[in-house]
């Protein structure tokens, strides 16, 4: 593969958008959504969603620019962030004069833009998405979000995707044969039964949008063409005409070439941001979908050289770079770098007719590969699927790409995926069909309801800290779940009763969190249909339900609980210093917590903590299997719970666990007071499954055989593994045949679920923190994604230059 080389297109626009440092606000859609919202007042919701897109796409600003070959864009300036007033006002109204002042995540907002806002926000306090939660909310769920033990901003100030819908109908039936099915649909209808006449207003805000987007489509077709005309170059303006003709295509007829499938996909890709603020929207398995296309050109016609179709696809990918979301200033700590998270799969297995399984790796799984690693950008969000039958070329192509430094691909492995979703319900077909989602978590593309992951936020160590001290919150001081013991006054008489508090706190939580969810989920089935999507996820238009409703085939979620490590070295530290060597009593941890380990005496002790009591991560059983115990509390509460889909159309409507908290655990961190581990208040929590920063001390190995040991079939959310390299480890041919060994071992021997690398020096990681001008393009792993570095969060950078660096 050739990993070194730009076209001076593709790298000048790339150099544009890394240019681009405080990013402008968009309010276009805001005050199109707003005057359609006030003139079909009378309308069924989904039916004024369906105006409202459909009435913004006809008159939003649209651009071509950069000389690009895939064309679209979500605002009406390079990289701006539309805002989404259904969903939130509160934080817009209250942080709108200070965003571009923010750390990592910081927005210029134009006067008119803020006239804009100030002048439609009073419209929609007390109807958008979050003012309904809290409407709903109990005061003891309100009281609970307030300590953010629980967070669930996210799920109520966006949208929420989290998924990938079905590309593949999308390209074989186009956008008219869509139009078709779904006049067919309501046609069946019988309006006269309340069911029917329900379904039909879906339906029909489905057409609203599928002609929408067909005009869409056209608008740009004619500003290709006005361009072509006034182009002197010949050779841009023959580009121009060929735009202009896939668009006029594309919007009437299925698409018959690579460069035309891959325009529509990213059209439908674009709008699904337009129409929601979620995140994760994903292509699914791309190398799948899209191959024939790429082979008939590539290979077969030869109507463009396979040089040509990396740079589509680099185009493609630069356009991914150029959607932006705007989030509050607490959401935006949680999301650090502003991710998108969207995944392209490739690589993995499927199906022959026979039955039998085979490697699915194919040309455009290599373009893929090879398209990404030169141009090491944070979007897409590569995601590799390892199978014990992988071609070890294709294995050792992605170690290459890991080596260029951005932390992609990362890996899933079929043999935890498919056999779960298999024992979870899910038809073979569709199990070996799985995508990755966002960052790790997994779906099957175009059959899966909406959020597979990022319904709310556990912080695992404050819930473990109540645990300890009578059920009182160190954070807030708040008590939610009263008990006896604590260990302020002596009361636990042994470990087994430490467990048992925290089996009756976590449980309490989880409760509490699934019934936060269920309020969230119900107010944005009713307020926030997503019709463009819905049209895409199978069977929501043959049952006539969007995806919040029941009308997709699968349906389980995943919240996500943060700081899984620290948990387990807490509880090392309980079991082991306290009651098994008793080398420090009950009050004397409780008040060295309380204080932050402060003056020398409580650092000598933080330091006896940190280096004298087994550390997971380590391939030790004595820590390793108190945090299955203790996660397992957590697992089979979750079994008493469903989701609101339940029961309403798909298979499945149940909860699994999930670790993939992105760059949670720096907040989390921040609100979290000291624990037993010798973590320092407000210092991050562990991030993902990954051990604690510093903690890891017997390498790769021992990490891999720590996480092997997790109930990993019940997470099916994801378990999220951080491993961050020197780049000298991998950079001979022998140490990469290591690392692919070691790859193998992991996902063959110990069932892991995940991993990802960061191959990159703590010395060049500092240089950009202190000269972030000169690493503008630096690219680094957060946590199931890649950000810009300098884009960070201080608190974000020093996370990961904390994290401990292997070698193999």
């Amino acid at each position: 593969m050739n990993l070194s080389t730009l076209t001076d297109r593709i790298k000048a626009h790339k150099q544009n958008l890394v240019s681009i440092v405080t990013p402008p606000v968009c309010t276009e859609r805001a005050v199109a959504y707003t005057k359609a919202y006030q003139d079909n007042e009378d309308k069924p919701v989904v039916v004024q969603r369906a105006i409202a897109l459909a009435e913004h796409l006809r008159t939003r600003t649209i651009w071509i620019k950069n000389d690009e070959l895939i064309i679209g864009n979500q605002a009406s300036k390079v990289r701006a962030a539309p805002i989404f007033p259904e969903y939130t006002v509160r934080w817009i109204e209250a942080e709108i004069d200070d965003l571009a002042d923010r750390p990592g995540a910081g927005f210029a907002v134009a006067e008119q833009d803020k006239e804009n806002i100030h002048k439609i926000t009073p419209y929609w306090r007390g109807k958008t998405v979050q003012d309904r939660c809290y409407g709903l909310f109990t005061e003891e769920q309100q009281a609970i979000l307030a300590t953010t033990i629980i967070k669930a901003e996210g799920n109520m100030t966006s949208g929420d995707a989290h998924l990938a819908i079905d590309n593949q109908t999308l390209l074989k039936l186009g956008l008219p044969g869509l139009i078709e099915k779904t006049l067919k649909h309501r046609s069946e209808r019988d309006v006269s039964r309340y069911d029917d006449l329900k379904k039909e207003q879906f339906l029909k805000s489905v057409d609203i949008v599928l002609h929408a987007v067909q005009e869409h489509i056209l608008r740009y077709a004619t500003l290709a063409e006005e361009m072509a005309e006034k182009e002197p170059r010949s050779e841009r303006k023959q580009e121009l005409s060929v735009i202009a003709d896939n668009c006029k295509h594309i919007a009437h007829e299925p698409p018959e070439t690579f460069w035309q499938a891959l325009q529509l996909c990213y059209f439908v890709q674009l709008i699904l941001q337009i129409e929601s603020n979620g995140h994760s929207v994903s292509f699914g398995r791309m190398d799948q979908y899209l191959n024939t296309f790429f082979v008939q050109d590539v290979e077969q016609s030869k109507s463009i050289s396979r040089e040509f179709a990396i740079e589509l696809l680099q185009s493609c990918w630069l356009k991914l770079l150029e959607v932006n979301k705007i989030r509050s200033g607490a959401h935006s700590k949680a999301s650090a770098g502003s991710p998108l998270y969207q995944n392209v799969t490739i690589g993995g297995q499927k199906l022959l007719d026979g039955g039998d399984a085979v490697d699915a790796v194919n040309p455009l799984s290599w373009a893929i590969l090879e398209s990404c690693g030169r141009l090491r950008s944070t979007q897409p969000n590569l995601s590799v699927r390892y199978h014990e039958g992988l071609d070890q070329n294709f294995l050792l192509g992605c170690i290459d790409v890991i080596e260029c430094g951005f932390g992609m691909p990362a890996f899933n492995n079929d043999e935890i995926v498919i056999p779960e979703f298999i024992k979870l319900g899910v038809e073979k077909e569709d199990a070996y069909n799985y995508s990755a989602i966002g960052c790790i978590e997994t779906a099957v593309p175009g059959k899966w309801g909406y959020r597979c992951t990022g319904m709310s936020f556990m912080n695992f160590a404050r819930i473990l800290l109540a645990a300890l001290d009578g059920g009182r919150d160190a954070t807030s001081g708040t008590v939610f779940l009263p008990q006896e013991e604590s260990l302020a006054n002596n009361s636990f008489e042994n470990f087994d009763q430490v467990m048992q508090a925290w089996d009756r706190q976590v449980r309490f939580y989880t409760q509490k969190s699934i019934e936060i969810d269920c309020v969230v989920d119900s107010v944005l089935e009713q307020q926030a249909q997503d019709i463009l999507c819905s049209s895409l996820v199978d069977d929501c238009l043959s049952r006539g339900k969007t995806v919040k409703e029941g009308g997709a085939k699968y349906d389980w979620v995943s919240g996500l609980q943060v700081g899984i490590a620290n948990l387990a070295n807490s509880l090392s530290t309980i079991k082991h210093f306290v009651f098994g060597e008793a080398r420090i009593s009950q009050p004397e941890l409780a008040a060295a917590l309380k204080e932050d380990f402060a003056g020398s005496e409580g650092e000598l002790l933080r330091l006896k903590l940190l280096n004298q009591v087994p550390k997971y991560g380590n391939d030790d059983n004595s820590v390793d299997e108190l945090l299955t115990l203790a996660y397992q509390s957590y697992i089979d509460e979750l079994q008493n719970f469903r989701n609101t889909r339940y029961g309403r159309g798909p298979i499945g409507g149940g909860y699994y666990a999930g670790t993939s908290s992105i760059s949670a655990n720096v907040p989390f961190g921040a609100s979290t007071m000291a624990t037993p581990d010798g973590r320092k208040a407000t210092t991050p929590l562990a991030e993902g499954a990954s051990p604690a920063s510093g903690s890891d001390r017997l390498g790769p190995t021992a990490v891999y055989n720590s996480l092997g040991k997790l109930q990993t079939g019940q997470i099916l959310g994801g378990v999220l593994l951080n491993q961050k390299l020197s780049p000298a480890t991998i950079a001979s041919d022998v140490d990469k045949q290591k690392l692919s060994m070691l790859i193998r071992t992991f996902f063959n021997h110990h069932k892991g679920w995940h991993v990802q690398y960061n191959v990159v020096s703590r010395d060049t990681l500092l240089a950009a923190k202190e000269n972030p001008e000169q690493y503008r393009d630096l690219v680094v792993r957060v946590a199931g994604y890649s950000a810009f570095f300098t884009a960070l969060s201080p608190d974000a950078q020093d996370d990961i230059i904390a994290r401990t660096e292997h070698s193999l």
